[in-house]
């Protein structure tokens, strides 16, 4: 693997957490394992989910304040987990806007 080929998993995960700090996320809690990490924006209640494996239908019904998922389960090149990162702020943002719209209608009577 030479410097710029792809980073094993928690290295491609580090790089990941650190780009989406990038986007205003902080790192708010980890499972036992450390292989997945619950990061959110200051003053927002919902959750981004960075992880090595993909969350099964039980821990999607006990977690419903997560958003969206970046999950990163093979060697990425550090463009790849760019493209991810952007896609999964991208993907939060979007159901971010539509709980918005969903409570504010609800509001409305």
């Amino acid at each position: 693997m030479t410097a710029d080929g792809p980073l094993p998993p928690l290295k491609a995960l580090g790089l990941a957490a650190r780009m989406l700090e990038a986007h205003g996320f902080a790192i708010v809690a980890r499972n036992e394992r450390g292989d997945s990490l619950y990061l959110r924006r200051q003053d927002c209640s919902w959750h981004l989910r960075l992880s090595n494996h993909a969350r099964t239908a039980r821990q999607r019904a006990g977690r419903s304040d997560i958003l969206a998922s970046l999950v990163i389960d093979g060697p990425r090149a550090p463009e790849q987990v760019a493209t991810l990162v952007r896609d999964s702020v991208r993907n939060f943002d979007a159901a971010l806007a539509r709980v918005d719209q969903a409570s504010a209608s609800g509001s409305r009577k």
